[in-house]
């Protein structure tokens, strides 16, 4: 195979998948089909549409075995976290499956003299640029309701977890999906760009890091067509002097670890009201000790290694550098044998004493590190949440809403919670601010990105 895509998994650094990379030639083959098989599918109706995507997410659940072990092996989450994104995939898909009948719903003007109405017309073939971190849902993010909207989607997942772009496919044909409507391509990044440039390309969605979202938006420059970027975050969480500290542990470090911390929106830094920051940090500390770092095939490990070791060794070097500046390191890397210098395995890690100063608290870690300061008030927790150059989410915890609130309005933030984190409801918009991001997804307003409005303007009666 000439230069082949290789997939090695964090496991073992084994070589797990080898694929051909498509050529422009078969790049312009795909992007042919996809125009023909659109124009056909546009005209197929909302409830056919929503028969076969429901169909599609069937087929997928009901091979959660084989995904969720592909999962494990090509990314490295623990074996027994893996089938909980197929139903997070679920809930997202039927959820914006049934939202096309409104979110489609042609605008009519009936006290306006005249016949005037707005339709919402398909863009045409969509481009999406799936990452490999939660290679399902964020994928589905943009695959269903494009294909719900009457477009046609190509598909290139990443190189690490290129078989869930043919577990899509399989399961598309499996549901009757017309030839065309869903295809994937393995690509190399100039081809990436490549097809980005041709004219026929109408949308473009990308979740990925801020320097793979500048490549995109340069090769869409000329376009004047519509890209949507998702692009991460460094996710702040704020715990008021009047929260259940508990509960706040708990929820905050499973937002900051759960996948190795490998999530676009996963807690990355915490501030916490001076009242309650020793009795946090004791609370927090005790539970980061519990998790168990190991082989994501085994079931007893509930912390994976990271996708590999270059990521791995970045996170090493924010927690190095932080300590030389003066962090406080609160877990012993000896308690946690697997991890190893050079390695994806890495211990979890939880630093006080940290500040802005630092890169562990102002530059993206995507890793399982969260650093804690102590805040006096709720001023400077805003401000040192805000003092960030992404925007993509933000917690509160606190048991008075109304105030929890009042912050939340002050946050430059695309999703605000309140006493969770991490999470994304499919009835709500998912979107991002300043480096996290441009456009939207989920919702009935994530429709608006892959559909046009064509205004209807008709003199009725005799004109002769």
């Amino acid at each position: 195979m000439n230069n082949p895509q290789v997939t090695r998994s964090p496991i073992d650094d084994s070589i797990y998948v080898e694929r051909r990379l498509a050529s422009k030639t078969e790049i312009q083959q795909v992007v042919n089909q996809a125009i023909s098989a659109q124009k056909v599918w546009r005209k197929s109706s909302l409830t056919h549409r929503a028969e076969v995507c429901n169909a599609m997410v069937d087929t997928l659940i009901s091979n959660g075995d084989e995904i969720a072990e592909q999962l494990c092996w090509m990314m490295g989450r623990p074996i027994r976290y893996c089938k909980n994104e197929l139903a997070g995939m679920a809930e997202r898909a039927r959820f914006m499956i049934n939202e096309a009948n409104s979110a489609l719903t042609t605008m009519n003007f009936p006290e306006i003299k005249g016949l005037r109405y707005i339709k919402h017309e398909p863009l045409g073939v969509v481009f999406v640029i799936a990452p490999w971190n939660y290679p399902y849902l964020t994928a589905i993010n943009t695959i269903v309701p494009a294909i719900m909207a009457g477009n046609s989607v190509i598909l290139k997942h990443s190189a690490q977890t290129p078989l869930c772009a043919e577990q899509f496919a399989s399961a598309f044909e499996q549901a009757g999906l017309a030839k065309g409507v869903f295809q994937y391509l393995h690509l190399s990044h100039e081809n990436t760009e490549h097809i980005i440039q041709q004219h026929l390309i109408k949308h473009v969605a990308f979740t990925g890091s801020v320097a793979g979202g500048e490549a995109i938006e340069q090769a869409a420059s000329t376009r004047f067509i519509s890209v949507g970027l998702e692009l991460g975050g460094k996710d702040p969480a704020y715990v008021r002097q009047d929260a259940n500290i508990t509960y706040a542990v708990a929820t905050c470090i499973d937002g900051a670890f759960f996948n190795s911390g490998q999530s676009c929106c996963a807690i990355e830094r915490i501030y916490v009201h001076e009242s309650i920051y020793d009795d946090f940090v004791k609370q927090a500390v005790a539970l980061v000790k519990q998790y168990v770092l190991g082989r994501p095939d085994k079931m007893r490990t509930t912390l994976g290694p990271m996708v590999n070791a270059k990521s791995a060794g970045f996170v090493r070097k924010q927690v190095l550098d932080a300590i030389k500046q003066g962090a406080i390191a609160h877990i012993d890397e000896t308690e946690f044998p697997l991890n190893k210098h050079g390695s994806p395995y890495l211990a979890p890690q939880l630093l006080t004493n940290v500040d802005h100063s630092m890169s562990v608290m102002v530059d993206e870690s995507f890793g399982p590190v969260v650093g804690i300061m102590k805040v006096e008030n709720d001023e400077q927790a805003i401000y040192l949440m805000n003092d960030s150059e992404f925007g993509l989410t933000a917690s509160v915890f606190t048991q008075n809403i109304e105030q929890g609130i009042t912050i939340g309005e002050q946050l430059d933030t695309g999703t605000f919670f309140i006493n969770r984190c991490d999470y994304l409801h499919p009835e709500l918009a998912w979107t991002g601010v300043k480096k996290s991001g441009r456009g939207c997804s989920l919702s009935a307003m994530g429709y608006q990105a892959l559909t046009r409005p064509k205004s209807f303007h008709i003199k009725e009666g005799s004109i002769t």
